[in-house]
């Protein structure tokens, strides 16, 4: 049976960004400075990591958090343990920014995980697959929504992260990394046209 690992991650600024990233411009807003800052791994760290290993199916979402070494040395044990990695736009974002800190952090990853285009496999890109590889993008909400699954951004989303960081609000961001890692498993079934499954 394949071994599947659903997976999300949520990044907040460095104090290092803070201090040698591109600076705040005069009309920038702070909300765009933010999340500018938040995308990079020259200037973001993994906040936390949420994933469901299966099977079994429907395996709970777990968070891994902490300090981000160990966050990304029990990432890439995880990795070790499965055959497919499955999220939302991780080929561009989450997956690259993950090896870019794990360089960072000098934990080496446990397996080489191929970036490479058009194809599902060991790589499913949930974005990728819903776009045909296309430049047009679809945010995961938008996405679900149009399959008919419920927003995975009620209470929070990914503007409201460093906020929520900075007044000590870290279950609500776990609770929002979760139920992003469910949206996309259900996306990923509803994509295979596996769902029950």
């Amino acid at each position: 049976m394949q071994r599947i690992l659903f997976f999300d991650i949520e990044t907040v600024p460095t104090e290092h960004g803070f201090k040698h990233g591109k600076p705040r411009g005069p009309e920038e807003p702070e909300e765009q400075y933010i999340k500018r800052l938040s995308l990079s791994a020259l200037t973001a760290r993994v906040l936390c990591i949420g994933y469901a290993l299966e099977p079994p199916p429907d395996a709970p979402v777990e968070i891994l958090s902490g300090e981000e070494a160990v966050i990304l040395k029990e990432f890439w044990g995880l990795v070790e343990r499965a055959d497919l990695y499955v999220g939302h736009n991780v080929l561009d974002f989450d997956l690259k920014f993950i090896v870019q800190r794990s360089t960072i952090n000098r934990v080496k990853p446990s397996r080489e995980i191929p970036f490479a285009r058009f194809r599902n496999a060991p790589v499913f890109d949930t974005m990728q697959e819903w776009t045909r590889w296309g430049r047009e993008g679809a945010g995961l909400e938008a996405l679900a929504l149009a399959l008919g699954l419920a927003s995975p951004k009620d209470g929070m989303d990914g503007s409201q992260v460093y906020p929520a960081f900075v007044e000590g609000r870290a279950q609500a961001i776990y609770d929002y990394c979760r139920g992003d890692v469910d949206t996309v498993r259900r996306v990923f079934r509803r994509l295979r046209f596996a769902e029950g499954s």
